[in-house]
């Protein structure tokens, strides 16, 4: 068996996005290791009256290890917690002044504050319970050796660390939901993406198979009837007219099989005509009479089935976006075909307008302005379509581009090219 490696601990806020709070853990420790130090061993040699080479020990055990508690605060717990119980044992061999705390010096208060923070902050619940029952004992153990009888600043330290360890535990686990939240979302939000595209995907091939189902038809009846309709046809031509319908039948049933796996209860109208650059014109008169002004300027030309459907898609969705999130904006629509200009030959050379027509494109081009008044909420739920998301997989389905974005004065603009030839298709 091969060993797992174990990541090494990761600092307190090491996660943070801003480098002063990832540095925060390390500066606060690192300012009360070098506070309690020497405070700790003034303070039990002066006041105390503990011998200056203990006192150095036990002040190196109990501040040192809060720069470890950054990395490792439950190590750093075990030495602290036991140097903190050896010096109020080594307090009992001194006699000092009554009015001074025992069994935890105040500088020990502090440090332990600090440690359990850390704790709070990196630790499970059952270690926090864990690490407050132990001060807890200790605290009740000591106080049964108190040299000056008992006191209530005996369990001080148990309240404060109890409440500390509280704190922390409340805003590590409030920090671990809000992660949490950001990564489902995030999921939730790729997920989303990848339905709309795979539903977008799906609605597509159930228009093409239309498109395309309708001119297999038409080859279909052409080869059947092509016998009687021509005189004298040899019979090798008939037999060739035979299997082009027979494969063509064949063709269909393949598609339609294929589409049984795309097709759902609640897809309506399938069986109808698919639309292209002559409806738009009635898409134009509808979102004008939901209270848009639009602006049409229309194309006559004979596009492929597939290319039409395309460019009604397109507007329809950058319409309904109008109406949704920008109603009453002045809008304009306009479906052209753009023809490049030959490029200039040499004059020895004869000129050729040869690939000017396989450069040949279809622009669909949908701008609105700004929006009069924007409503308080959407005016329509739901979509014609899935939005730039559809727009997109449909203009690379027939291998054009799409440029949509905002306007700087606040309208939206969408820019479809679509090619015209099978040849740009590919």
């Amino acid at each position: 068996m091969t060993a797992v490696e174990e990541e090494p601990p990761r600092a307190l806020l090491a996660g943070a996005s801003r480098r002063w709070v990832r540095l925060l853990p390390w500066a606060v420790a690192f300012v009360l290791s070098v506070a309690l130090l020497p405070t700790t061993i003034q303070v039990l040699t002066a006041d105390y009256g503990l011998n200056g080479g203990l006192a150095s020990a036990l002040a190196v055990a109990q501040a040192a290890p809060l720069l470890l508690a950054v990395v490792r605060p439950l190590q750093a717990w075990y030495v602290i917690f036991a140097a903190d119980v050896a010096g109020a044992l080594a307090l009992l061999t001194v006699d000092f002044k009554e009015q001074l705390l025992w069994p935890f010096p105040p500088m020990e208060i502090v440090g332990y504050v600090g440690l359990c923070l850390a704790l709070g902050l990196r630790e499970p619940r059952r270690t926090l319970l864990l690490v407050w029952l132990a001060t807890a004992g200790a605290n009740v153990t000591l106080g049964f050796f108190a040299p000056n009888g008992t006191s209530a600043m005996n369990v001080l330290l148990t309240i404060l660390s109890g409440v500390v360890l509280v704190l922390g535990g409340a805003l590590r686990e409030r920090h671990d939901a809000q992660r949490r939240l950001a990564e489902q979302e995030t999921i939730s939000e790729a997920e989303r993406d990848r339905r709309t595209l795979l539903e977008e995907r799906a609605r597509i091939a159930r228009e093409l198979h239309d498109v395309v189902a309708h001119h297999m038809s038409v080859i279909t009846v052409q080869a059947d009837t092509a016998a009687y309709r021509l005189e004298r046809l040899p019979p090798d031509v008939q037999e060739e007219f035979t299997s082009i319908a027979a494969t063509s039948r064949e063709s269909l049933g393949e598609m339609r099989r294929l589409l049984g796996v795309l097709r759902n209860e609640e897809a309506n109208g399938e069986l109808a005509p698919q639309p292209g650059l002559t409806r738009i014109g009635q898409l134009v008169e509808a979102t004008a009479r939901a209270g848009v002004p639009v602006e049409f300027t229309p194309c006559d030309a004979d596009v492929p089935e597939a290319v039409g459907l395309s460019a009604y898609r397109i507007v329809q969705e950058a319409l309904a976006n109008v109406v949704r999130h920008a109603p009453s904006a002045p809008t304009q629509v306009s479906v052209s075909v753009s023809q490049p200009e030959p490029e200039p030959e040499p004059m020895s050379e004869p000129t050729t307008e040869s690939g000017s027509e396989d450069s040949a494109r279809l622009t669909v081009l949908v701008v609105n302005g700004p929006s009069p008044q924007p409503p308080a909420a959407p005016l329509e739920e739901g979509g014609t379509g899935h939005g730039l998301v559809g727009m997109r997989e449909r203009v690379r389905l027939v291998g054009g581009t799409l440029d949509a974005g905002p306007l700087p004065d606040g309208g939206f603009r969408v820019a479809a090219q679509l090619p015209l030839t099978e040849k740009d298709f590919t």
